[in-house]
């Protein structure tokens, strides 16, 4: 069903229209009345009232009961040309012209109107002496509006199909876009499984034996230790190699809380706001950017508190990760790194910022994504 949406100007000037016929019908002989002729001319004011109640043109109804109105308003139009010559019951046929031609398809538009346009010229016949210049005047006024409305509406159509068209078009080029990053990303995870994590599982393991070897032939501490350092950073690399994949591939990452525990006592982490669901993309920011910050907290601080806060903002989200100590290296800045670059550009990348730098007593890390 099509509903074409009827100017503002239209609808005053029916309005109008409507109201002057039904003023003028009161004003001109024979005034509607309960006998007589003005009984007819009771019966078409009735009818046109109705008609014009039922076929409102403004609001969203079926064709039917259009259709039925608009004809309710022509017959009662002719049977007041009929009753009351003088009057301005006439005026309906250009009602019922202009509504059917807005709002109905071609061929009902097209009959209504002929009917009603016909009807009209037989009871000019009757009842006017001599109605040649009546009908002319008519039929060259009726034509041109049906017309005229006709390409209205044909033009109203045809932009909403081609805005509904655009709209489809952008929906698309999204899709595409989705699908294309969703196959890179999974390209990515598997040539990181591939390569990445099994060199790295692979170095697990020969660090693993040699350790062993170290153990069993007594060689040096102090070389064993070495030994299971290395050993414990592999499996932690390999460990983050499986997050990231796991993150590439659209799966959940773990929560900041889980990683706060992985870090110790030392670090108090608080949630502000409404909490709610973020992107996958938005996820793997701030869980890398609390990860590389307490990271560096770990390796170049001496602070033996650190604030880990995630805030929930009407418009973003925030995250804050603030140590209060001295600095290991004698003050060296842990922002300087490529880690936090990294996390700089990925923020910018999804519309966010992120600054780094140090406080009156400590380094803080501070993350902001809009929602």
């Amino acid at each position: 069903m099509c509903h074409v949406a009827i100017p503002y100007a239209l609808r005053t000037i029916g309005l109008v229209a409507l109201a002057t016929i039904v003023v003028t019908i009161f004003a001109v002989e024979p005034r509607p009345a309960l006998s007589g002729e003005g009984l007819w001319v009771t019966v078409g004011l009735a009818g046109l009232v109705v008609g014009a109640i039922v076929s409102l043109p403004w609001r969203p109804m079926s064709e039917l009961r259009r259709g039925v109105g608009l004809v309710v308003i022509g017959a009662s139009s002719v049977l007041l040309t009929a009753v009351q010559p003088d009057g301005a019951g006439s005026a309906g046929v250009y009602i019922v012209v202009v509504i059917a031609a807005m709002r109905l398809p071609l061929w009902p538009a097209a009959a209504i109107s002929t009917l009603t346009v016909v009807g009209e010229i037989v009871a000019a016949t009757i009842v006017i002496e001599e109605p040649g210049a009546q009908i002319s005047g008519l039929l060259f006024s009726i034509i041109p509006w049906f017309l005229f409305i006709r390409l209205m509406r044909q033009l109203r159509t045809d932009r909403d199909r081609a805005e509904g068209l655009v709209e489809e078009l952008r929906e698309s080029r999204e899709e595409t876009a989705r699908a294309a990053a969703i196959a890179e990303r999974s390209r990515l995870a598997r040539d990181m499984h591939d390569v990445l994590a099994h060199s790295l599982s692979a170095l697990a393991l020969q660090l693993e034996g040699a350790r062993l070897l170290a153990r069993d032939r007594g060689t040096d501490p102090d070389v064993i230790e070495a030994i299971e350092r290395a050993h414990h950073l592999a499996g932690s690399g390999l460990g983050e190699a499986r997050a990231a994949i796991s993150a590439l591939r659209g799966d959940e990452m773990p929560g900041l809380d889980a990683l706060a525990d992985r870090f110790g006592d030392r670090v108090a982490m608080s949630v502000s706001g409404e909490p709610r669901e973020l992107a996958s993309e938005a996820r793997v920011a701030l869980y890398r950017t609390a990860q590389e910050a307490l990271t560096n907290v770990s390796r170049h601080s001496a602070a033996e508190r650190v604030e880990l806060r995630l805030d929930y903002e009407p418009d973003g989200t925030r995250l804050v990760v603030e140590d209060c100590g001295p600095a290991m290296d004698g003050g060296a800045s842990v922002g300087g790194g490529y880690g936090l670059t990294g996390m700089r550009e990925r923020a910018e990348l999804l519309g966010g910022r992120l600054n780094a730098g140090p406080t009156g007593d400590g380094f803080k890390v501070e993350l902001w994504l809009p929602a």
